[in-house]
């Protein structure tokens, strides 16, 4: 029987999705996917080290000159990429040269550690996702392949039915919340080959929808608090990550 393979180090390179933005815990702070993996791995591992570079709102390009060179200076056991998605949101967007820095990066990290991980990342379904599918297709197409080429993992999030579901998402309905992030957390832990805790895939009870006014009230409530702040950073070329320091720059100890 093949052994689960053992990491005592782990870094997590991305954008929001990664950062772990979502409804937020009572100090302010998130607790992200990435997060809930590492502190898995430091249960049963002691020193386990962990630094997440991830900073919201990054671009591609951004994470590949910005944090690529610094993960693979690290080492580490585990390294997880997901970045590209922000691009495919952008009015102009050309999806061959966000492949072609994914690629390099790809090429950059996969010889530095002992494993590394990409994701189709999930998304919420709607009008707004429905438009930009064919880019998230080809981008995620092309990921297939660089984990195959380069013999990294992926994570087939954007294939999750239950992951889609407006349930799993935040107020800002561009991040998971926090059961959102749990899922996502249990799919890296099974694609490790880690024996299941949970069953990420199972779908939410079927639940009433809610009353026009209430639907409408939400709306408005989305549009004023988010869109508007949303499209302004967009047409100012302001990114909501501008001038933030990466959630963990240091690959030390974490106790989770």
């Amino acid at each position: 029987m093949e052994m689960t393979a053992t990491y005592t180090s782990f870094v997590a390179l991305g954008d929001s999705f990664t950062e772990g933005m979502s409804d937020g815990l009572p100090d302010g702070s998130y607790r992200g996917w990435a997060d809930l993996v590492a502190a898995r791995f430091a249960a049963g591992t002691p020193g386990f080290r962990y630094a997440n570079l991830a900073v919201r709102g990054k671009l591609i390009r951004q994470i590949a000159d910005e944090q690529v060179e610094t993960a693979a200076a690290m080492s580490a056991d585990l390294v997880t990429l997901v970045g590209g998605l922000n691009d495919t949101l952008r009015p102009k967007c050309d999806v061959d040269e966000v492949c072609a820095l994914l690629a390099r990066s790809v090429e950059r990290l996969a010889p530095s550690c002992k494993q590394l991980v990409l994701m189709r990342s999930p998304i919420r379904r709607g009008p707004v996702a429905t438009r930009f599918l064919p880019r998230m297709e080809q981008l995620f197409s092309f990921i297939d392949e660089l984990a195959e080429r380069h013999g990294a993992l992926a994570v087939d999030l954007y294939g999750a039915e239950t992951l889609g579901d407006r349930r799993m998402w935040a107020d800002d309905r561009l991040h998971l919340n926090a059961e959102g992030h749990r899922r996502v957390a249990e799919a890296v832990w099974q694609t490790l080959g880690h024996a299941p805790e949970a069953d990420w895939t199972r779908l939410l009870p079927s639940a009433v929808p809610p009353a026009w006014a209430a639907r409408r009230a939400a709306d408005l409530r989305f549009t004023r608090q988010h869109l508007v702040p949303w499209i302004g950073r967009r047409l100012t070329g302001r990114s909501s990550g501008d001038g933030l320091p990466p959630k963990r720059a240091e690959l030390l100890p974490y106790e989770g």
